[in-house]
């Protein structure tokens, strides 16, 4: 396949027109525009040529959730992303018993990598259990547990070593030996915490390296008091942001990437099975869930995920004032640098899996590209 007439979003994070050639499921070729291939043609006119997006986080969508536990459930919301634009995806769990977290990683563990049509699973978001009481969010108080690097371990075997993400509060007993020693084997980020900005300085030295859902379930961002976020600002590869309007304010949005800058924040959804969905009544980690005009959230108001997918969190990032290339670093390259896939997807480049969207100037999917066949 050919496509021809876009405007490419190139590796360097600026917009050039040139065209893209396709074989089987990689990317071939990337060339000024105007070679006759004889290839079929994909007509960018006008358009975006861009990478697919890169989910980190997300548990669910389009009435399906991670913790199904099924085959379906996964298939459910791979499709759906993929339609949205969204091709990658590290499937994420909540704080749930061993027994039924060690279930769901072992169902799902066969689906990781695999091409089924939909967004690719790559691997587990693990949140929770090892969270704080004090801002659990919406994960269940009677599930959070210190963190246990024989409860991790197993269930990083049982996922089939896929889990790419790990969150921990670092504040909590054990936690600074947890994050040293998962930190060898993945990913590890502060979540759901209490700590303060020696407590949060204190993870990332032993390992840590992302946050998640910045200012979301952990103590604000003081002039005396840091915390978190001023240790992130310090310290941190990557933070997470959610760009819907509901999670962050929209001047915050824009002050996170004037902070961060744009190489080190990763959008992300956090969506919940509702996404895609008529308002109604939903299930977020065993505890029902009401979304009443694209807010969800459990009955005392604690918000509880986004029903937004992270096509719309770029979208609506960009209607806030941040700039359209780095909204799209955002999410593709930094997301996919963030838990060591980008030397499969995340950008337009020569040998990566033939992952992309067509957008229009008014960022409405024209087309969508996975592994090289059109499915849309």
């Amino acid at each position: 396949m050919q496509i021809k007439n876009g405007t490419l979003y190139t590796q360097g994070f600026f917009f050039e027109p040139h065209d893209l050639i396709t074989s089987g499921d990689r990317i071939a070729r990337i060339a000024p525009s105007g070679i006759e291939t004889g290839e079929e043609v994909l007509d960018a006119s006008g358009c975006y040529v861009v990478p697919g997006l890169v989910d980190i986080h997300i548990h669910g969508a389009a009435g399906s959730d991670l913790c199904d536990g099924t085959a379906q459930a996964v298939d459910v919301i791979a499709s759906y992303l993929g339609e949205m634009g969204v091709t990658s995806f590290l499937g994420t769990s909540m704080a749930l018993g061993e027994e039924r977290l060690t279930a769901i990683f072992e169902s799902v563990r066969p689906l990781v990598g695999a091409d089924r049509g939909g967004a690719v699973l790559r691997g587990l978001n693990m949140e929770g259990p090892f969270f704080s009481p004090e801002k659990k969010g919406a994960q269940a108080k009677e599930h959070l547990a210190d963190p246990d690097i024989g409860l991790f371990d197993r269930l990083f075997e049982a996922s089939g070593r896929n889990v790419r993400l790990v969150d921990v509060a670092p504040e909590l007993p054990g936690a600074l030996p947890f994050i040293e020693h998962a930190a060898r084997r993945c990913w590890v980020s502060l979540a759901h915490t209490a700590a303060g900005y020696e407590q949060a300085r204190a993870g990332f030295r032993a390992g840590a390296d992302h946050v998640t859902h910045l200012f979301n379930a952990m103590p604000p961002f003081g002039h005396r008091e840091p915390g978190v976020v001023g240790a992130a600002a310090d310290l941190a590869a990557y933070v997470e942001l959610i760009s819907d309007g509901v999670h962050v304010h929209p001047a915050m949005v824009r002050a996170v990437f004037q902070l961060f800058g744009a190489e080190r924040v990763c959008l992300v959804s956090d969506a919940m099975s509702a996404c895609g969905m008529p308002d109604g009544s939903y299930e977020l980690g065993g505890q029902a869930v009401r979304v009443e005009q694209g807010r969800a959230a459990l009955a005392d108001g604690t918000i509880a995920g986004s029903a937004a997918c992270l096509t719309d969190c770029v979208r609506r990032a960009i209607s806030f004032g941040v700039p359209l290339e780095d909204a799209l670093r955002a999410a593709t390259a930094n997301p996919a640098k963030s838990v060591g896939l980008y030397g499969e997807v995340g950008s337009l480049s020569e040998g990566k899996r033939a992952d992309l969207l067509v957008l229009d100037k008014g960022l409405n999917l024209k087309a969508v590209v996975l592994g090289g066949r059109r499915i849309k």
